[in-house]
């Protein structure tokens, strides 16, 4: 027997409410789920970028290490080169790869030092075979040069701690200072010697190996002062969470 309309209505009514609302029930937790699991792989992407990033900066500082290492092996070995007098040979192109663009002039002064070498050891012979003309002076001195120059060598006031002037003096200062390798003080010694006409070629040599040494300091300063390059940094990753679910119908 057929129900009435209005009592048919009445019925199936409560029977959809019920089954909206478990709908919207199921759909909310599906949500919360969601979201959940979002927030979950944000957490392992975000953990996953650092420890990506912390590898790039590993890599890079490692790198920025064995640059530096590479340039530091190529001066050290291009100074114990041109100390020993010896050619260059495939450290030239090593110089030149390394510190042609930053340092070129350094680079060319040493590849000249390297082709007509000068070392210590060269140095201190030929001084010691010009010491008797330096404090001589030279063979052509007249001999009211020589009278002049030894009574104005005798009657010199200087204070206590003035290093002595006399030719002799300066020779030993001279000798001591290229012992040590300070060929610019025995420079500064030999150019205000009697003879230091006479040395003339040893002079030039002399100033030829501090170049040299001034030449290989930059390229070993320039090899400790390898610019590090910072990696840059990772940006994370935004996941938007998902919409929430709507109310439902009431």
């Amino acid at each position: 027997m057929a129900l009435p309309p209005g009592e048919s209505l009445a019925m199936a009514t409560p029977a959809a409410s019920a089954s909206a609302t478990t709908t919207a029930i199921v759909t909310q937790g599906n949500l919360i789920a969601t979201n959940a699991a979002l927030a979950d792989a944000t957490a392992r992407l975000t953990a996953l970028q650092q420890r990506l990033a912390e590898l790039n900066q590993q890599a890079v500082a490692a790198s920025d290490q064995a640059t530096r290492a590479e340039a530091l092996l190529v001066a050290f070995a291009t100074r114990r080169a041109v100390e020993r007098g010896q050619p260059l040979g495939y450290l030239e192109t090593a110089l030149r790869v390394r510190f042609g663009a930053s340092q070129p002039t350094a680079v060319d002064e040493i590849v000249a030092a390297t082709q007509k070498p000068v070392t210590i050891g060269g140095l201190t012979e030929e001084f010691a075979t010009l010491e008797p003309r330096l404090v001589n002076g030279p063979a052509n001195e007249g001999t009211w040069d020589w009278l002049s120059r030894q009574f104005g060598s005798m009657f010199v006031i200087r204070h206590d701690d003035t290093p002595s002037p006399a030719p002799e003096s300066r020779l030993a200062r001279a000798r001591a200072a290229l012992a040590g390798q300070r060929v610019d003080l025995a420079i500064a010694e030999v150019e205000r010697m009697p003879g230091k006409d006479a040395a003339t070629d040893w002079l030039a040599h002399a100033r030829d190996w501090e170049n040299a040494q001034r030449a290989l300091d930059q390229i070993e300063s320039a090899a400790l002062s390898t610019p590090t390059v910072a990696p840059p940094a990772a940006k994370p990753v935004a996941i938007a969470p998902a919409s929430a679910a709507p109310a439902p119908a009431r």
